[in-house]
């Protein structure tokens, strides 16, 4: 879906249309951002910015608060569109991305004519979605995941993109490397040392990446050529990964909880970052001295990997809730939501670091 939360109020605010929509707490507040609209995004926007940042970076931006349970909804009725036209071999990513496998839809005598029987089942699905929920959807083909995803961003808003089997390694060349999956800040600015700045420079490069990327090397090159072998995960389990510290004496020393923060985000980050997954909810976790535990979450549009993205909102969150109201027996990070990383991957500019205290 395309800008899917802001596109949502767009929709039911109509004197929202085209205005810098942003999907959280209002500037005049400590809060982040959910969601942007594509008018705001163009001034720099983005998920998990400090509201104060959004209004500095877009001084006309329209704040609204987030609905998650109206967006969730929209979502299940959307995902039903999905698996009644396309098919039930449905993975779905995220409240508003799907992959899902036509094979047994399509036909051609060659892999390629087979790929173009698929435009009609996107132009149905887009043409649904737009008719039964006035929104607009983006839909990449190709004849795997990696393909597929990078062909979904590659005309948003609104877009259908086909990318056939025999044209890939072509439609990679010219990308920048870290257009391929898994392929972040570290990995690019190793590949850069080395001088390799776009897909095509991988697709030649004679020389061993190991050094590099370590044993990814084989299926980074792999990626390079637009071959990818990884199948649709069908299962419906909810991941998660999340970090807990339990105090020898109960304590709202704020240094130390914002100390226990910081390893906590560094860890969950790492196991991100070694999965190639993102995460569109952070949750934090409290226990105190009698055995209350409390937690409070917010969820995001696009997904963050940052430690320092996720120390932010934990550190937002306990100050929201005022949770360090008397001295914590545990505190806890967690992410959930995890998708695969983006194609365009998500490592932005946060307007400058974040120095808040807890409350």
């Amino acid at each position: 879906m395309d800008a899917f939360y802001a596109s949502v109020e767009q929709r039911d605010t109509p004197a929202l249309r085209g205005l810098p929509v942003v999907v959280g707490a209002p500037p005049t507040q400590r809060g982040v951002v959910a969601a942007a609209s594509y008018e705001a995004r163009k001034f720099g926007v983005r998920s998990a910015m400090p509201s104060v940042t959004a209004r500095r970076l877009c001084p006309s931006a329209v704040f609204v608060r987030p609905r998650m349970d109206v967006y969730r909804e929209e979502s299940r009725l959307i995902m039903g569109w999905v698996a009644s036209l396309a098919g039930n071999l449905i993975q779905q990513v995220s409240v508003d991305e799907a992959y899902v496998d036509v094979t047994g839809r399509t036909s051609g005598s060659t892999h390629d004519d087979a790929l173009r029987s698929a435009i009609p089942i996107a132009q149905a699905l887009k043409a649904a979605i737009q008719e039964a929920r006035s929104l607009t959807a983006s839909v990449g083909i190709g004849p795997n995941k990696l393909l597929a995803k990078l062909g979904s961003d590659f005309k948003k808003p609104d877009g259908l993109t086909l990318i056939l089997d025999s044209e890939k390694a072509g439609f990679l060349r010219p990308l920048p490397v870290r257009s391929l999956h898994g392929v972040g800040q570290v990995t690019e600015s190793q590949l850069t040392a080395a001088g390799i700045r776009t897909v095509g420079d991988l697709q030649t490069f004679t020389g061993d990446l190991r050094p590099f990327v370590g044993s990814w090397a084989a299926e980074l090159r792999r990626f390079a050529m637009g071959e990818d072998s990884r199948p649709l995960d069908l299962g419906d389990e909810v991941k998660s990964i999340s970090s807990e510290n339990t105090f020898l004496q109960d304590t709202e020393d704020r240094p130390t909880l914002r100390a226990c923060l910081r390893e906590q985000a560094a860890e969950i980050a790492g196991k991100l970052v070694r999965q190639r997954l993102a995460a569109r909810t952070v949750q934090v976790k409290v226990r105190y001295g009698d055995f209350t535990t409390l937690s409070r979450q917010i969820s995001l549009e696009e997904p963050i990997v940052q430690a320092s993205d996720l120390y932010r909102l934990g550190c937002w969150l306990l100050g929201r809730e005022k949770l360090v109201s008397r001295p914590l027996r545990l505190i806890g990070l967690g992410v959930s939501g995890l998708v695969e990383t983006r194609a365009r991957q998500l490592w932005f500019e946060l307007g400058g670091p974040f120095s808040r205290k807890l409350s």
